[in-house]
C-alpha cells in the first residue's frame, strides 16, 4: 500500500523581543528582537537547517520577519510574508504591561489567565478569528509546498489557537500547549490524516530562551 504524500512544517516562534522580557502585551506593536533575540534566531536558523527547508513564510511584523530572515540565511532559502500568520491583534491591550491590565480590567484579565478564548477586549480580535486566518495561512502554505519542508514564523498567541485548530482540541485550550521564544515545534500533513504533532516547544538549540506563564 502506498504511503500518502506527507508535509512537514517547522513552526517556530520569533526569538526574544523588549515586550517579552518587559512583560508587556505585544500585539501587533513593531518590536523588533533584542540581542539576545538576534542570538536566538541564528540558533534556530542552524537547529532547522538540516530538515532542509524549502521556504520560510512569516508575519510580517519585524520581530518574526527577522528571525524568518535568521532561518533563510542559514538554510539558503526564500523569505515570504503572509499575513494569515501575524499577530493577534490586541485592541486597547497593545503594548500596555501585563500588571496595569490587570489592574485595570480585572474581569478581562481574569478571563486571560482562564479562559481567553472566551475573551472579549476593545478592538481586539477573538481566539476563533485567528485560528481561521492562520489556518488558512498554513493551508495555503501546505498546498504550495506540498510534499515538501517549510518553516512558518509567528506568535505565541497564533500557534496556540493554530494548533488547536489543526490537532482538534477543544476550548479552552489556550493554555493546554506551551511554546518559549525562538522554540520550534514540527507539524506533519497528509491527505489521510489532516495534521499531526511531532514535536512540540524544542529549545535544546538555544544557549537561553524566555519563558512566560500568563
Amino acid at each position: 500500500m502506498k504511503e500518502p504524500e506527507r508535509t512537514t512544517i517547522l513552526l517556530a516562534r520569533h526569538g526574544e523581543c523588549r515586550g517579552n522580557i518587559e512583560g508587556l502585551f505585544r500585539g501587533r506593536v513593531d518590536f523588533p528582537l533584542n540581542e539576545r533575540g538576534l542570538r536566538q534566531a541564528a540558533e534556530l536558523g542552524t537547529a532547522l537547517r538540516p530538515f532542509r527547508p524549502e521556504a520560510v513564510v512569516t508575519s510580517p511584523l519585524l520581530r518574526a520577519k527577522s528571525t524568518a530572515q535568521a532561518i533563510a540565511a542559514a538554510c539558503s532559502i526564500q523569505v515570504e510574508e503572509d499575513d494569515g500568520f501575524n499577530n493577534t491583534c490586541l485592541g486597547i491591550w497593545e503594548g500596555r504591561p501585563k500588571t496595569e491590565i490587570a489592574e485595570l480590567y480585572p474581569e478581562q484579565w481574569k478571563m486571560w489567565l482562564e479562559n481567553p478564548e472566551e475573551l472579549s477586549v476593545e478592538g481586539a480580535e477573538s481566539m476563533d478569528e485567528v485560528m481561521r486566518r492562520s489556518m488558512a495561512a498554513l493551508d495555503r502554505a501546505v498546498a504550495k509546498y506540498r510534499g515538501g519542508t517549510f518553516a512558518a514564523v509567528t506568535h505565541r498567541t497564533v500557534i496556540k489557537p493554530l494548533l488547536a485548530g489543526c490537532l482538534g482540541i477543544a476550548s479552552p485550550y489556550f493554555w493546554k500547549v506551551h511554546m518559549d521564544t525562538a522554540s520550534y515545534s514540527i507539524l506533519v500533513h497528509d491527505d489521510l490524516h489532516g495534521y499531526s504533532l511531532f514535536s512540540l516547544n524544542r529549545t535544546d538549540h538555544l544557549s537561553g530562551f524566555t519563558t512566560e506563564w500568563v
